[in-house]
């Protein structure tokens, strides 16, 4: 188990989407280059934080807060979203998920008294519907979400990425 010490959590750099996407790419997981230069402009611009870990100089995983999401749940309310929350296999388990969502959600705190999540509800998921919970998430109570539009009762859908649940965390001020 790595020791705490080792994980780095900071802020995307312009420098890092070539690094983080071939990172994926050996991992076997298609996440493009251009994603993450996105990111970069978004966080540029106010509308997303991405924080990146690194564990002993070597990148881990990512997770963003998405300050204009696109989840009605959320932006009704003007709830700040962590999304996209990723570390790569050889890091699991070791406390970087962990770390990086403590910066996430400290951030969201400076502006917000909530935080909101969502996570697929296909078994792919399990691991993190668990770790969500654990750190004190409880569903919003709005039912699910199919590409961000509520699923009706009787509705058939795909159970895949794009099915999702919504959490919220109550968050102290910082």
């Amino acid at each position: 188990m790595e020791s705490r010490e080792t994980i780095q959590i900071r802020l995307l750099e312009e420098s890092d989407p070539p690094r983080i996407a071939a990172a994926f790419k050996a991992m076997g997981w298609n996440k493009s280059e251009a994603q993450y230069c996105r990111y970069f402009d978004e966080q540029a611009t106010g509308t997303r934080t991405c924080f990146v870990a690194l564990v002993d100089g070597q990148f881990a995983g990512y997770v963003t807060v998405n300050w204009q999401p696109a989840y009605a749940g959320f932006a009704d309310l003007s709830i700040p979203e962590i999304q996209d929350l990723n570390v790569l296999t050889t890091y699991r388990r070791k406390g970087v998920a962990g770390r990086l969502l403590d910066r996430a959600e400290g951030e969201a705190a400076r502006r917000s008294g909530v935080v909101g999540i969502g996570v697929g509800l296909h078994p792919g998921y399990n691991a993190a519907q668990q770790l969500y919970v654990k750190r004190g998430y409880i569903p919003d109570a709005r039912g699910i979400t199919y590409r961000n539009h509520f699923v009706e009762e009787g509705t058939s859908v795909v159970v895949d990425d794009d099915l999702v649940m919504h959490l919220t965390k109550q968050l102290a001020a910082k």
